[in-house]
């Protein structure tokens, strides 16, 4: 990792453009006819990660954050964030112009409907919207007498002139050792949900799944190993990959033509009007098929199904083979984490090592394996006020030296056998008792995760305040979830499976989740602790009814020197104890002997 990856957004993220790409945006909608557009902070694959040449709303606001959704009027804009990035987006939007708004108290609807009036015509690009957004825009503009309007040529794109392209990158097969599973295998379990639903046709609209069902491999996006591309699945008949086909290796090509027709990308539409003139009962998800493709589908007759995309959960519960890989990843993965915190260690204090070069650090021991094929998102890497921010992102411009106190540093790798996430706090000096009592707080809430016990059926809702009540207990908490799902050599970000107050669907044993509590003391420092775990049967003495629990994967010490002893129970010493024991058999042997003498003594019973 160079320091130019740490630049990208530095021109973006200067508050004072704002104002200029904003009036000049508010010029092109006038000359349209247009009193106001919506800039979602999307691709059209709704991806969370996109390639730099899709980040409009980060060049029309300055945020860069990976949600948020800007609304703007002739005489009013909103950016509307959620509580990850309130302080982030502070720093980087100019608020004289933009309004910022915290879109879990009021959604982008809501204000529409305080603020349309009668006759105004709103546009949307339905590449980069969805049809449930497109039907909840429709709603509050029909209640004020205004109009939606699709737009053909995104205004955004016509202003921004140096409008990064993507590089094309080669879509590579993803070999059988690392999938588990053929895609013939993947196809006859998919079918059976199809014809469940008396779909005739599924269409694919989310890379995800497509890289999942086909066993392809690409580069298209950041940091997810994602080629952009969609299909059609039908009941019977030999699905069709959408896909750019010069860039399929010849290894591809040939594991694709055995199971699939392959078309480019642009021929969907013909195909599209061919299901159309058949009345085929064409499913799709809503939440990740563009409006302008449902709309098509719409005009040529299709029926459409609408339901959440089938692949979504079958991908989601690991087979044995991306099991065994992510534990292969995750041992190697820790081998490089520790490698850096013994060289953090030795630097910190003395040296002036600041959070770019902990990142590259960091980076540069992960490629040190030899293995490594991208960091599964931009390394967080955080010294004290900044690690307040939960999803800061270090440029040149913030980069800060790690001084005394508290060091956050959440990070994660792609490996062909398995995606990494993992974030340590780290104490660099002497620690005051309240950041020890907060740092021990989050760390006795992922305890209480990791340690869970739960009937089959339970969901992430009902574990969430597990990792929140020693914060409760003091009249604190954080605002994000406890844990997201990870993929296997995929999004680092996975549904449906979720920890969060609002996660409701129902933990199965192969799901892989994050577990991360947290404390955020704005302007001072940030905690949070996170390793990644793996839903288990258990058995219970004497139980009742089917038990799951939790396989940790990460192998990581959490820092001693920040634990508050007294406030542990006596289980949760010995599970650290545990841990550690278990951290130091598993990545010792892998040290040298100078990091192999730190990990010894990080991993030191308490």
């Amino acid at each position: 990792m160079s320091a130019s990856h740490f630049q990208s957004f530095d021109d973006v993220t200067d508050p004072s453009l704002g104002a200029g790409r904003l009036a000049a945006l508010r010029g092109i909608l006038k000359d349209r006819g247009l009193d106001g557009f919506v800039v979602p902070r999307a691709d059209a694959y709704q991806n969370e990660y996109v390639s730099q040449g899709e980040e409009r709303l980060a060049w029309l606001t300055g945020f860069t954050g990976s949600a948020g959704i800007a609304v703007v009027l002739a005489d009013r804009a909103a950016l509307f964030i959620d509580g990850r990035y309130t302080v982030q987006a502070r720093t980087q939007v100019d608020g004289s112009v933009f309004e910022l708004v915290d879109i879990t108290v009021t959604a982008p609807c809501a204000w529409l409907g305080d603020v349309l009036s009668a006759g105004c015509r709103l546009g949307y690009d339905p590449w980069l919207q969805t049809p449930a957004e497109v039907e909840r825009f429709t709603a509050v503009c029909e209640k004020a007498e205004a109009k939606l309007v699709p737009v053909i040529e995104n205004p955004v794109d016509v202003l921004w002139t140096d409008r990064p392209k993507i590089a094309p990158a080669p879509i590579v097969d993803h070999p059988l050792e690392f999938a588990g599973r053929s895609t013939d295998d993947k196809l006859t379990l998919l079918r059976s949900g199809l014809a469940a639903a008396k779909a005739g046709v599924l269409l694919l609209s989310d890379p995800h799944a497509v890289a999942w069902l086909f066993n392809i491999r690409g580069g298209d996006v950041s940091h997810t190993p994602l080629p952009l591309c969609r299909a059609l699945v039908p009941l019977e008949d030999r699905p069709t990959l959408f896909v750019a086909v010069s860039r399929l290796t010849a290894g591809a090509r040939a594991a694709l033509e055995k199971v699939a027709a392959i078309e480019e990308p642009d021929a969907i539409a013909s195909a599209l009007n061919m299901l159309g003139s058949h009345k085929a009962r064409v499913m799709l998800d809503p939440s990740n098929a563009p409006a302008a493709l449902v709309s098509h589908l719409q005009t040529s007759g299709a029926e459409i199904i609408l339901g959440p995309d089938p692949v979504t959960a079958l991908k989601a519960i690991k087979n044995e083979g991306e099991i065994r890989g992510m534990r292969a990843a995750h041992k190697r993965d820790g081998v490089a984490l520790c490698r850096f915190l013994a060289w953090l260690d030795r630097r910190a204090s003395s040296d002036s090592v600041t959070e770019i070069d902990a990142a590259i650090a960091l980076e540069t021991f992960r490629a040190d394996t030899g293995l490594l094929k991208d960091i599964s998102f931009p390394t967080i890497s955080a010294a004290g006020p900044n690690a307040a921010l939960p999803h800061y992102r270090v440029t040149e411009a913030t980069n800060r030296v790690i001084g005394q106190g508290l060091f956050l540093i959440d990070s994660g790798a792609q490996y062909q056998d398995g995606t990494t996430d993992v974030t340590r706090t780290i104490a660099v000096g002497e620690l005051s008792d309240t950041m020890r009592d907060h740092f021990t707080r989050v760390l006795k809430g992922h305890i209480a995760i990791a340690t869970a016990r739960f009937p089959k059926g339970t969901t992430g809702a009902h574990l969430d305040a597990f990792a929140r009540r020693a914060l409760w207990d003091i009249g604190t908490d954080f605002d994000h979830g406890t844990g997201h799902g990870v993929g296997s050599y995929l999004s680092v970000h996975e549904g449906p499976q979720r920890i969060s107050k609002t996660a409701h669907v129902a933990l199965l044993p192969g799901m892989i989740l994050s577990n991360e509590p947290g404390y955020y003391r704005e302007g001072h420092y940030g905690i949070r602790t996170e390793n990644l775990l793996l839903v288990t049967e258990i058995t219970i003495p004497d139980q009742e009814r089917p038990m799951l629990g939790f396989e940790t994967l990460t192998l990581a010490p959490f820092d001693r020197r920040a634990i508050a002893l007294d406030l542990l129970t006596r289980e949760e010493w010995a599970w650290i104890d545990a841990y550690h024991a278990r951290v130091l058999q598993e990545v010792a042997p892998e040290l040298d002997t100078e990091a192999r003498a730190w990990l010894t003594a990080a991993c030191a019973p308490l």
